[in-house]
């Protein structure tokens, strides 16, 4: 039998509308003549989606007792005795009930597909196996009903259902996608702008993967192995040198460039295990591929350039990112061009890029210690003098004849002269004393002897040999000042280096030995300061390069307790010098640090003291209000008491004792906020019910159906609080509420649940509260303007915050739609197994 089609409608969110598209879909091909049959399709209350189902047959449900529930479930047996032409079955992800003959219905649909029906389902991406995590890190709600990819892969049509993240909370919060007591609670946690935003990207991308695999199937099936640049894929080589770092950061870079392709890094292993990588070196490499977004591969080859591109091609790779050949001109020649010529020459349409090798430093760098002349350039002296001195020998000896004796020892000057300017006084030494014995052999008499006859000739020998130091003194002393000149001006630049270093860099410290690091050419450079804790070794304050690296150490002292060590090469006195003004510039970086620690050490000093003064205001005037009232009440009492009538004393009385609970009310309030500030609130978490915590309030205040509309969620959990503490944010939270709300329009307070945390929310439509102020209300003695002597210390709100906190949960302003605010109570909900 025929395998049946399938169909998938996928939804980016939650009310994008795909149901809604599965029932249109089923309209059209049933006004085409096909026998459309409905599996199954849950509307959640929609109204327009149940009454596009009016006009489609539809199956009858099986039913199924779980625990005295009543399920109804979908009846496969009875749809494939049906024989439709076309299925719709809605949630493809469903767990079925207990004793179901599949435990998900995409099991159901997979007997369909093989009985030869065809299938038109739903699934949104959060159900998607792979992405199952990622949408629970998202949204925050965790997803126990998921389909594998790989059955959705099998599909034969996957059709994105997309609705812009602003249309689909706009339907929300018309009514459209669920009941109107959790459209708040939606709109603020699962509906989020960015959560929408986000599962729309997975859903994008996952159909993107999708028809990269379509794409490999169709090339591999028709034999195409021409590349399809459908998206760009940058593999990096990475062969374990200290040039890694900078390949994979360029990889990425023109990954990023060409609108955010795939980043893969790859390093070859010889399968005899002799071409080895810097240890280490690796490591980190592939950690910092993996922080650049990009993926980390290792292979064994025993060819290099067949190996990479049988992975570029493999990965459909469209470009190739190479460091240049290490191998001198000379190896070239002798051992092959390299690993870049090689995958150039084979390479086809990938694009291969061939980094070259960057230098050691990428600012400025003190040249490398030596004498006044390179080793080259006496190498090449001395090459000179061993060529040219038996060349002119050998000229002057096939014209022996006295006419050519000043022209040939003119010639041997200039040899000398040639030598010392390129070698120095070494290969001019030898260049000369060559040339006096050439001279002397071939053109003065007695001929082919070295006996000098006449003191003439002896001079001639002592003229060129004096030429010869005289060139080579001044060739030393320019190339001397010539290298005195290059290092004074790369000193300069270090020290312009170091200086933006300190003054632009986000990390002065890191900048600082960086820099160090690349200018001197050394393997690394490591801060210490004093040793601490019971050990008493020193603490690294930062680093560059790796400190356990081989080679001579130069140390040199930073501050008081601290060092800087320099790792790689003997340091001259030059260079020691120079290290001196890097570390002061070291110093001056750590002193900076200790003083933005004891600002910000002052700077919760400073916010006490602001506390402090508040406080003293407050007690001034709020506390003594209520202490006046009372002690002129008790004072009456006393002086006039028995000229009183009942009325008055009664009066008096009522008074007194309504003052001293305002001034108990304040004082209590003053001694919970010190405890708030000093981490001491006595907390006692347990399960507790929303509503034993809410009636009570309600009770304290004295609030009626007239002042607070109740909507709370019968299936809420119970939530992990302290209850006294709970009752004492719910009656700040609402008493400011009813302050602010308009005459005749009552505070809402709902209950709702989402993601494992219950939230308690108090509704008002009052004058609200501006965004950049928000946090301010959470502060103590904070009345946003309000003066009157009725409004309290300001302590209502900051109280609540501290008390929710204590509680392990959390305590936010939000808008109300349509003007107000909202005050947002969240808490854990208890579990099975606790908190």
């Amino acid at each position: 039998m025929t395998r049946g089609r399938l169909h998938v409608l996928l939804g980016a969110a939650p009310g994008a509308g795909k149901t809604y598209a599965m029932l249109e879909e089923g309209h059209r091909l049933a006004d085409a003549g096909r026998r459309v049959l409905i599996g199954v399709v849950e509307a959640h209350g929609r109204s327009e989606t149940a009454a596009l189902a009016d006009g489609l047959a539809v199956a009858p449900r099986r039913r199924v007792s779980h625990r005295g529930v009543e399920l109804w479930e979908m009846d496969t047996d009875a749809i494939l005795a049906a024989a439709p032409d076309l299925v719709l079955v809605d949630e493809f992800a469903h767990a079925n009930a207990p004793r179901s003959r599949h435990e998900k219905r995409w099991q159901d649909v997979e007997d369909l597909l093989e009985g030869g029906l065809c299938v038109v389902t739903t699934v949104d991406v959060q159900h998607i196996e792979s992405l199952n995590d990622v949408v629970e890190q998202i949204t925050g709600v965790p997803q126990r009903e998921t389909v594998p990819d790989e059955v959705l892969r099998r599909a034969d049509e996957i059709e994105l259902v997309d609705l812009a993240p602003e249309a689909l909370r706009a339907r929300l919060a018309e009514g459209k996608v669920c009941p109107p007591e959790r459209i708040d609670a939606a709109l603020s946690n699962y509906f989020r702008l960015g959560n929408l935003t986000a599962m729309r990207e997975l859903a994008l991308l996952w159909l993107a993967d999708d028809v990269e695999g379509a794409l490999r199937d169709y090339r591999s099936a028709h034999h195409i192995e021409a590349l399809w640049e459908t998206r760009e894929r940058v593999v990096v080589a990475l062969a374990g040198d200290s040039r890694g770092e900078a390949l994979a950061r360029r990889g990425a870079r023109i990954a990023a460039r060409s609108g955010g392709g795939d980043l893969l890094a790859v390093h070859v292993t010889s399968q005899d295990g002799l071409r080895s990588a810097i240890p280490g070196a690796l490591a980190r490499q592939r950690e910092l591929v993996e922080k650049l977004g990009g993926t980390y591969h290792q292979l064994v080859g025993e060819s290099v350039p067949e190996a990479l591109l049988g992975f570029a091609r493999s990965h459909d790779a469209t470009q190739l990112v190479l460091g240049a050949s290490r191998r001198t001109r000379l190896g070239q020649v002798l051992g092959g061009a390299g690993v870049g010529a090689e995958v150039i020459r084979a390479a086809g349409p990938i694009d291969v890029h061939i980094v070259s090798r960057p230098k050691r430093a990428s600012g400025p760098r003190l040249p490398a210690p030596r004498g006044a002349l390179s080793p080259r350039r006496r190498a090449l002296g001395f090459l000179l003098a061993f060529i040219l001195v038996p060349a002119m020998a050998w000229i002057a000896g096939t014209t022996v004849d006295a006419d050519t004796l000043t022209v040939c020892a003119l010639a041997f000057q200039l040899i000398v002269v040639v030598v010392a300017l390129v070698g120095g006084l070494w290969p001019a030494l030898l260049a000369a004393l060559s040339s006096g014995l050439a001279l002397d052999f071939f053109l003065i008499a007695p001929y082919r002897t070295i006996a000098v006859s006449a003191p003439r000739h002896l001079v001639i020998l002592m003229l060129d040999v004096l030429i010869a130091v005289l060139v080579s003194l001044v060739v030393d002393r320019s190339a001397r000042r010539g290298r005195q000149a290059r290092r004074a001006a790369a000193e300069s630049e270090i020290l312009i280096s170091l200086a933006d270093s300190v003054l632009r860099a986000d990390d002065a410290l890191g900048a600082i030995l960086s820099t160090t690091r690349e200018a001197f050419g050394v393997e690394a450079v490591c801060l210490r300061g004093p040793g601490g804790g019971s050990s008493g070794r020193a603490s690294v304050l930062g680093r560059d390069g790796d400190p356990g690296a081989l080679g001579p150490r130069t140390t040199v002292p930073v501050g008081e307790g601290a060092d800087l060590t320099v790792v790689g090469r003997d340091l001259d006195a030059s260079d020691q010098r120079l290290l001196g003004v890097v570390a002061t510039q070291l110093r001056t970086v750590l002193d900076h640090r200790d003083l933005e620690t004891k600002a910000r050490e002052i700077g919760p000093l400073e916010a006490a003291n602001k506390v402090r003064s508040a406080l003293l205001s407050a007690v001034s005037h709020d506390v003594r209000r209520p202490l006046a009232a009372a002690t002129a009440a008790v004072t009456g009492l006393s002086s006039m008491g028995a000229e009183l009538g009942e009325d008055d004393r009664a009066e008096l009385l009522g008074l007194a004792r309504d003052s001293l609970d305002d001034l108990t009310s304040l004082v209590t309030d003053l001694l919970d906020v010190s405890r708030v500030q000093a981490g001491a609130i006595p907390v006692g978490l347990g399960p507790v019910d929303a509503a034993d915590a809410i009636l009570p309030a309600l009770d304290e205040l004295h609030a009626g159906p007239d002042g607070v509309e109740l909507a709370l969620d019968p299936a809420l959990p119970r939530l992990w609080a302290d209850a006294a503490l709970l009752r004492r944010v719910l009656v700040n939270l609402l008493a400011n509420a009813r302050r602010f709300s308009p005459p005749g329009v009552p505070v809402l307070l709902t209950t709702s649940s989402f993601g494992g945390t219950g939230q308690i929310r108090v509704v008002d439509h009052g004058p609200g509260i501006p965004q950049g102020r928000r946090e301010d209300v959470f502060r103590p003695f904070q009345r946003l303007g309000d003066t009157d002597n009725t409004s309290g210390l300001g302590l209502g709100l900051a109280l609540s915050k501290g008390f929710v906190d204590g509680m392990g949960g959390g305590l936010e302003a939000e808008d109300t739609p349509g003007g107000g605010l909202t005050m947002v109570v969240s808490l854990p909900c208890v579990q099975e197994d606790g908190p």
